[in-house]
Formats: C-alpha cells, structure tokens, sequence
C-alpha cells in the first residue's frame, strides 16, 4: 500500500504517496533497452548514407520515450501527510509543483466520508470539518481508498 502510518509521541502520522511501478534503476534500464532495441536494426545500415538520414528520428523517438515517462514521473510527486496529535487533526498536501495546501480541524469534528459514486474516481474519499471538506489519497486505487477509509474513522477519533 502507498500509505504508512507511524507512530509519534504525540500521535499519530500518515503518509501517502502515488504508486510508482517503474523504479529509478527500471526507468535507466527501459531507456537502455530501447535505445539497443533501436539500433540493432542499424547495423545492417553500417557505412550508408541512410543510416545518417534515419539517425536523427530514431533519436527522437527515444528522446520522446524519456520525456514522456520523466514527466510521468515528475508529475507523480504528490505526498499527502495527514498528522494527528492531541486533539488536532491536520493534512498537508505537497503537490508535485512544490506547492502546499493545508487543513487543519478539531480531531472531534472530522467526518471521514466515502463517496462510492459522484466524485471525481470510484470511492472517493474525503475529510470535512471546519468548514471545509478536503479529499485525501485521490491518487490511490479504487481498493487502497476503501482501505484507507476503514482504517481513518478509528485512528482520527483516537481508537485503538
């Protein structure tokens, strides 16, 4: 699951992120065997001029595979922390931009609801309080955000 809870002396901290199937070394890997992929077939072009005439495209289509996936990746930067202590229940959101939202509430008053139809993914999760009512782990599958919302009821109100 892309979310951990820790504990705190204070409390409580849960951590969510988006799921990246493809790791740093898997990215440099897929990239390699593109490029090798590309150039096998090259090789009978070895000493022709065409080789140089078909260089320049083969190169963009590698240099678009990288883009592609390094501004998937870039984008998928979310981190979500939602920090219970005392009797204050507080969510940070870093978007992948590097900006950052902040709600805060009473841990008495938050309502976790679940919207099963109508928001914008199946399952959609949100906190409301103070006036405010805020998603958490949009970014989530459709089963982890269930699970979130099973687990969040017990440990905001301060359950076991």
């Amino acid at each position: 699951m892309p979310y951990k809870w820790t504990p705190s002396d204070s409390g409580q901290t849960l951590t969510l992120w988006p799921h990246q199937s493809l790791p740093p070394r898997g990215f440099v890997v897929f990239i390699g065997v593109t490029i090798a992929m590309l150039t096998l077939p090259l090789l009978a072009l070895l000493g022709s001029v065409l080789l140089w005439a078909l260089l320049p495209f083969l190169a963009l289509a590698v240099f678009g595979v990288w883009f592609a996936i390094h501004r998937n990746r870039q984008s998928a930067r979310i981190v979500e922390v939602l920090t219970l202590e005392g009797n204050v229940a507080r969510l940070t959101r870093t978007d992948p931009g590097g900006q950052v939202r902040d709600w805060q509430c009473n841990r008495y008053w938050v309502r976790v609801v679940l919207h099963p139809k109508g928001g914008p993914v199946p399952n959609y999760v949100t906190l409301s309080g103070n006036g405010r009512e805020v998603e958490i782990g949009a970014f989530l599958s459709e089963d982890e955000r269930l699970a979130l919302h099973a687990e969040l009821p017990g440990k905001v109100r301060g359950e076991p």
